[in-house]
């Protein structure tokens, strides 16, 4: 027997079903940290389960083709850096995805300074006096990275220094700056969630921040400028995106609750205490902000001759 509709019917309010969150980068990287503090609480609002899937690997575009091409009805969502967002395209020749056609924004979580981080049993206190140990022995140095932004970020160091760092990739920063304390590599320059609480243990020894000026939180460490070396400013975010042709109801609930969530004291707090600037932008804002730093970061490896492939 067919059942009619009355018409007019309101439909079912989003969301009817769990959502899932794909990450590209594994458990315990910097945006996995990040979306699990939000995760309880956008739970709890939305009232059904947020779910984080972990799919790491080349430089997060497993993750972004997967939700590029998901079924656009706003249960299907990724964590998107700026690392794929805007990075890939401006290193890769060719992308499986687009990130302003085949991506709705949602809105940007918040923003945040890299930190170049080794190993305390290296021989070294200062950017400068890393340098002189990497000339003196090029063919041992080495730094981790494992998304597009971190070896952009050590590419230009390279550069502004004359230093030959080599490239070893890897599926999240905390597996670099692991790789860092196992004398692996010799340096990493990461974001900061996996790395801060190992600052403070003394597993690792900070000695830069990427921002323009030194950061609230670490007050000691001095800036790549201050540090000797100039021109490298870099401040990245992270954000949820949706397929594109997401309904606008659904992108519109999502964020209203992302926003809601990352004002709560608590959460603030937390974030706080990873150098994270929490942000909350709307989908058209967020839009613009891609559009930017994907010509900002095009140019940036054009004009270094940096590519990934």
């Amino acid at each position: 027997m067919l059942l009619a509709v009355a018409p007019g019917a309101p439909a079912q309010e989003y969301p009817t079903k769990p959502i899932r969150i794909v990450v590209g980068y594994v458990a315990g990287g910097g945006n996995d940290i990040i979306v699990r503090i939000l995760v309880p609480k956008l739970s709890d609002a939305l009232g059904q389960p947020v779910i984080v899937d972990n799919r790491p690997g080349a430089q997060s575009i497993i993750a972004a083709e997967m939700v590029a091409k998901a079924t656009p009805d706003g249960y299907t969502l990724l964590m998107g850096p700026s690392g794929p967002m805007t990075m890939n395209p401006a290193i890769y020749s060719r992308l499986p995805y687009s990130p302003l056609r085949d991506f709705a924004p949602i809105t940007m979580i918040g923003s945040f300074p890299l930190i170049l981080v080794v190993s305390p049993s290296l021989p070294v206190r200062t950017v400068k006096e890393l340098v002189v140990y990497a000339k003196a022995n090029v063919d041992k140095v080495s730094y981790g990275a494992s998304a597009a932004a971190f070896q952009l970020t050590t590419e230009l160091f390279n550069q502004r220094n004359g230093t030959r760092f080599i490239h070893v990739p890897y599926k999240g920063v905390n597996e670099s700056v692991n790789a860092v304390i196992a004398g692996q590599v010799t340096m990493t320059i990461g974001d900061p969630p996996p790395i801060v609480g190992l600052m403070k243990a003394g597993r690792v020894r900070a000695l830069a921040v990427t921002s323009a000026a030194r950061h609230p939180v670490w007050p000691e460490l001095p800036t790549l400028a201050e540090a000797g070396v100039p021109g490298i400013e870099v401040i990245l975010w992270t954000g949820f995106h949706a397929p594109a042709r997401a309904p606008t109801a659904a992108i519109r609930k999502f964020r209203d609750e992302v926003v809601r969530v990352i004002r709560l004291p608590e959460i603030r707090e937390r974030l706080a205490a990873m150098a994270i600037d929490p942000s909350g932008n709307t989908p058209e804002e967020y839009r613009r902000v891609i559009a930017a730093d994907i010509e900002k970061w095009t140019a940036v490896a054009k004009a270094a001759n940096i590519k990934a492939d």
